[in-house]
């Protein structure tokens, strides 16, 4: 694929538009991001990344079209998977929700500058050293293992804080709460660093480790790095929409690291055969290439595709991924109508409570089953009893407490 230097560039200055576009939009109005709002959003990258697919197809042909869209899946669905650890990072840093699309954005734009770095080195490293494949196969195997056998809680295991957060807290004087959006402030002439800039380096910094195997995934289906780098590109350039979009339903994609974890399977296998197809080196088969069977790009992305599709639906048709859905929404919502900084707007904080007792409502409606699948429920009794609490303070002409 041979890929001209003006277009490297004009690709790049697209992206870099649309993140700009998108800055602007979250700088002129902060606000809490709606899910009508973020599915429209979802939806116009998504678009953004099929029309991009399709101009591959026009004038590179349909092996590099088909390439870009297996990768882009991939990419994409493995980034559903990144959402609960950045989910976690937000509730643990108490992000307000008019902040959070701010957040995301700069976390993913570093995260898109260090992706291209890693692309660049990966494609280096593999132009050099063929035999990369068989690293890149095994490592892949290994995580879909550890994605089908990861235990409930290991989200939280993934995130830490690492080193660059720690020297900030260590040698930075950083506010305990939020100043607004700004990353810096002054308080009796002194400068601090906000928790603002430390949750953005923590959305940026995280997703150096889940670049780890993304970017041999996509390598597995493309060598072309400006296929790579653009799949990743569109990837994340949709992420923080995604993340509004599925806020709440994360819970409910229960078999989702069943499914990633037979793509990666999938995609390490395909490496190796690659790899044992392209051998050199002389301790396998005296160097020599081994006749074994490579699997194509279109099957690939069928591969892809069926497997998402059989994990999505077997989510959401289940009774514990629609209980699991109802719990982490009241969890959401008292979370938010007991946080201060979340919104002091009557009818947002009403809108919030109103959809805590709809969740209530869908746990009972599920049966004595449901209820024996819900999990921590003194934890969630005790949140339901002080958002009661504090909706019959705030409205004394009714008392509506939500309880389970």
């Amino acid at each position: 694929m041979n890929v001209p230097v003006w277009l490297w560039f004009a690709t790049i200055a697209g992206i870099l538009v649309l993140l700009a576009a998108d800055l602007f939009i979250v700088d002129h109005n902060p606000h809490a991001i709606r899910v009508a709002e973020a599915a429209k959003w979802v939806a116009f990258y998504v678009s953004c990344a099929i029309l991009f697919g399709l101009g591959i197809l026009m004038f590179f042909g349909g092996q590099y079209a088909g390439e870009f869209f297996a990768g882009y899946i991939t990419e994409y669905s493995l980034s559903v998977d990144n959402l609960f650890v950045f989910v976690i990072i937000m509730t643990t840093f108490g992000v307000p929700a008019i902040y959070q699309h701010k957040v995301l954005l700069f976390g993913i734009l570093a995260a898109l500058v260090l992706r291209g770095l890693f692309i660049a080195a990966g494609a280096a490293v593999i132009e050099q050293f063929e035999w990369v494949f068989y690293l890149f196969g095994a490592f892949l195997l290994y995580t879909g293992w550890r994605l089908a056998f990861r235990r409930e809680g290991d989200e939280e295991a993934e995130f830490r804080e690492n080193a660059a957060l720690r020297l900030i807290r260590r040698f930075l004087p950083v506010t305990d709460r939020y100043h607004g959006a700004a990353v810096f402030t002054r308080i009796d002439g002194k400068r601090y660093v906000t928790p603002m800039l430390v949750v953005m380096l923590a959305i940026g910094t995280t997703d150096i480790l889940f670049a780890l195997d993304s970017i041999p995934a996509i390598f597995g289906l493309t060598k072309e790095p400006f296929l790579v780098f653009t799949a990743n590109a569109f990837a994340l350039l949709g992420l923080r929409q995604l993340f509004f979009l599925l806020d709440g339903l994360l819970d409910r994609l229960i078999y989702l690291s069943f499914g990633l974890a037979a793509i990666l399977a999938f995609i390490g296998a395909k490496l190796i055969l690659h790899a044992l197809h392209e051998n050199n080196l002389p301790f396998v088969n005296g160097g020599e290439h081994v006749e074994v069977v490579e699997i194509s790009t279109g099957l690939s992305l069928a591969v892809i595709l069926v497997v998402l599709l059989i994990t999505i639906f077997a989510s959401l048709f289940s009774t514990r991924g629609r209980t699991q859905t109802a719990m982490a929404h009241i969890r959401r919502d008292a979370t938010a109508y007991l946080d201060p900084e979340y919104t002091d707007d009557p009818a947002e904080r009403e809108r919030v409570f109103r959809r805590l007792l709809r969740a209530r409502d869908h746990i009972t409606d599920l049966g004595p089953k449901a209820k024996q699948q819900v999990r921590n429920e003194a934890d969630l009794m005790d949140l339901c009893r002080q958002v009661g609490e504090a909706h019959a303070a705030a409205h004394a002409d009714h008392e509506i407490r939500p309880s389970l």
